[in-house]
């Protein structure tokens, strides 16, 4: 009895194992889409619209979706020596030179605001909403559990690429907030400039995940990829301007996405497709 237990318990990890990446996505999105529609599901039954305050709701729920995944998919798949790496991982602080990259989110943020501000329009002051920061530290703590912390390095060992991983985790990172995309931003509803949005959201998102992916891959520390995320996050909620239209959003987030991916080109050009620095080099 032992022994076919035993033998069962080996085919199950060695099925995790072998299909780690597609069962981490699959969990995630089914997690997080139906707890997010949880939320609003009584207002829908009634037929009654969907309230800003309630679709904000939603999105601490879908936090529950990557970092239960990523913490039981790391069980199931190397046990407790996994989740020994992964606290490892997350508790790991290297302080030098590359937490400097955790200053291009707000930096880049303010320099393309400031930019349309004088070239385009007022609307586009940055805003001060400093209780902001708050959402980021929320989901990049939480949502890096399982990003970085599992799917990343999953996606990097399968591709043999840290910068197409980086890319392949970034489409689906901006997909996974379908839910909630209608409730980001301040220019909400989007109406019917929502798709255009949602494609400069994904954008943004896919370029901001390779950054987070090249300091991961240089410091090997999920904690560093959780203060990136958190500043990312955090710093667009502080500093997106409140009195912009829909068609101004998309304006603003196509222009960072540019930014983003200008950088990204840089870093690309200089570490190359592992995003990784050479042995002695600093950065």
């Amino acid at each position: 009895m032992a022994t076919t237990q035993s033998m069962q318990l080996r085919r199950s990890q060695e099925f995790v194992c072998s299909h780690r990446t597609s069962l981490f996505f699959a969990a995630t999105f089914t997690i997080s889409w139906i707890g997010a529609f949880a939320v609003v599901a009584p207002r829908i039954l009634r037929a009654e619209v969907i309230p800003n305050m309630a679709g904000i709701f939603m999105f601490p729920v879908m936090l529950l979706g990557p970092s239960l995944t990523g913490i039981v998919l790391t069980m199931l798949a190397d046990g407790r020596s996994g989740l020994k790496d992964l606290v490892r991982r997350m508790g790991k602080v290297r302080l030098g030179p590359w937490y400097f990259g955790l200053l291009l989110p707000p930096c880049i943020i303010s320099a393309v605001l400031f930019g349309l501000r004088i070239l385009v329009s007022p609307a586009y002051t940055p805003n001060h909403f400093l209780m902001g920061i708050s959402f980021g530290i929320l989901a990049g703590f939480l949502e890096e559990i399982g990003w970085m912390g599992f799917a990343f390095p999953a996606l990097r060992s399968t591709l043999r690429s840290a910068f197409v991983a980086a890319i392949v985790l970034g489409l689906l990172w901006g997909v996974w907030h379908l839910p909630v995309i209608d409730y980001l931003g301040t220019a909400t509803p989007h109406g019917s400039f929502l798709i255009p949005y949602l494609l400069t959201f994904i954008a943004v998102m896919t370029g901001m995940r390779v950054l987070i992916a090249w300091m991961y891959v240089n410091t090997t520390s999920v904690f560093c990829a959780q203060l990136m995320h958190a500043g990312s996050t955090g710093f667009l909620v502080v500093l997106s301007p409140a009195l912009v239209t829909a068609r101004q959003e998309v304006l603003w987030y196509g222009v960072y996405a540019l930014a983003l991916w200008l950088v990204v080109a840089v870093v690309v050009l200089k570490y190359g497709v592992q995003l990784k620095a050479r042995p002695g080099s600093d950065a």
